[in-house]
């Protein structure tokens, strides 16, 4: 693996990694870390992977200024049979970033220059603060400040973390001068955003027949009830053909719940304009508010260059496992529908996705009986005395509850069912699987063919 302006290779854990990670943020395009492999390719892999993990977050989180969080991804991997770090780094919107002890100077701030990171010229770093965005979420203060945030807490309980006292700090929920910023506004249990899914009869918006709005609280809860809305909106149809029963959705599920997350995430909110969900006979389209981020090319929109709007609700989506990696999300949709699907403007972003042709074949809707006999098979499994048992289960989190059960209902359950059926990413569904291994209440059997056993009787 060659280095490139994009790629950057580290046989081990240096005292370097600042100065790397610095100069992608100030890059254009960011850039990827690799940790456990030399500037040959070669692969020496990491004896302490987690550990390592551990203390580039905290370096990077305590080292860097402006803050670095919701710009960097960490992400463990095998190669060679070893085992390394993967840093994916997102061009920074605060510009220039740079070492907290040096400051804004040539000593502190650095930018990429072909395969090295070398130190920025005073001009450049005056050029780069004069132009630093300012008019982002996270410097506006929220309107109101006796807010509360319950919701968010819940979330994060879910998910294994609880935040403390300072969550409001640690989070970036906070302008400089420590009140509430537009960023806790969005995701307070209470506030005025309004998001709106409606559902017309034919292919204009002449004819409305269906309107629903969320939002007026955490914009956490208001994406996941966009998202269940939407799902039941797209309605599975049965392809019946000589030899087969075949049964497909209107929309694939995974491009369309990327295309809402990403909405959501990215969307200006600076003006106070939401996401908006229209649903048509022929198509869906999610609308989000703002253009290309500033100095992103449509090009590089497309090969998933990922320069997060609001990266504080990145980081809080990324903790809750709604979103898996920095620039994962556009690869995900352009796997299913194509570049002509996007519509981009000064001040807008469209996603328009097209209602899959139904063939010559015999085509009828799922009957709505069977999907609700379905649903009440799998309850009765979930809330039957293993489920029980499992609910008794207080060492494990809400969601590795949730993962467990599904697992009980269908032994030989693969990552990608359990990752759709809970609305969360593969790698989350594997970090959780791992959790509760370690805690003694699952054991595998076999390779990707084999099943899981519960074990509770030890427990």
């Amino acid at each position: 693996m060659p280095e490139t302006n994009r790629i950057e290779c580290k046989r081990e854990l240096s005292d370097g990694l600042e100065k790397e990670v610095i100069a992608f943020l100030n890059y254009r395009e960011g850039g990827i870390l690799y940790i456990g492999i030399d500037k040959e390719g070669n692969t020496y892999g990491l004896v302490d992977a987690d550990g390592d993990q551990l203390k580039i977050k905290d370096r990077l989180k305590n080292n860097i200024r402006p803050s670095a969080l919701g710009l960097f991804d960490i992400v463990s991997e095998e190669r060679d049979n070893k085992n390394i770090l993967k840093i994916i780094v997102a061009s920074g919107p605060e510009k220039p970033y740079h070492l907290k002890k040096y400051g804004m100077s040539e000593k502190g701030c650095f930018i990429r220059l072909g395969s090295s990171a070398e130190p920025m010229p005073q001009k450049m770093i005056d050029e780069l603060f004069a132009k630093r965005t300012r008019n982002s979420i996270s410097k506006i203060k929220a309107g109101r400040q006796d807010l509360s945030f319950s919701q968010l807490k819940i979330y994060y309980e879910e998910s294994g973390y609880s935040l403390g006292k300072t969550f409001s700090k640690n989070l970036e929920l906070l302008t400089e001068d420590g009140a509430f910023n537009y960023a806790a506004y969005l995701l307070a249990d209470k506030n005025n955003t309004s998001i709106k899914v409606a559902k017309y009869s034919g292919t204009t918006r002449t004819d409305l027949i269906e309107s629903n709005e969320y939002g007026h609280e955490c914009l956490v809860k208001a994406t996941k009830q966009v998202i269940d809305k939407i799902a039941v909106e797209n309605r599975t149809t049965t392809k019946i053909t000589s030899k087969e029963r075949q049964q497909t959705s209107l929309w694939n599920p995974i491009a369309l719940r990327e295309a809402i997350i990403n909405a959501f995430v990215h969307n200006d909110y600076t003006n106070e304009i939401t996401p908006k969900f229209e649903i048509f006979t022929d198509r869906i389209e999610i609308t989000s508010a703002g253009g290309l981020p500033e100095g992103l090319s449509k090009q590089e929109f497309f090969e998933g260059f990922s320069v997060p709007r609001n990266k504080e609700l990145m980081r809080i989506f990324k903790d809750l496992e709604l979103v898996e990696q920095l620039g994962s999300g556009i690869p995900r949709i352009l796997g299913h529908y194509g570049k002509e699907s996007f519509s981009f403007s000064d001040n807008f972003l469209r996603m328009t996705f097209a209602v899959k042709e139904e063939t010559n074949e015999t085509a009828v809707k799922v009957d709505d009986e069977e999907a609700i006999q379905k649903g009440g098979v799998i309850g009765g499994v979930i809330g039957s005395a293993k489920g029980g048992a499992i609910d008794a289960t207080e060492t494990l989190t809400k969601r590795q509850k949730e993962v467990l059960k599904l697992i009980a209902a269908n032994p030989s359950i693969t990552y990608n069912d359990i990752a759709e059926a809970l609305g969360i990413n593969e790698s989350a569904v594997g970090k959780h699987i791992t959790a509760i291994k370690n805690k003694g209440f699952l054991v595998r059997h076999g390779d990707t063919r084999g099943y899981w056993e519960i074990n509770l009787e030890k427990n």
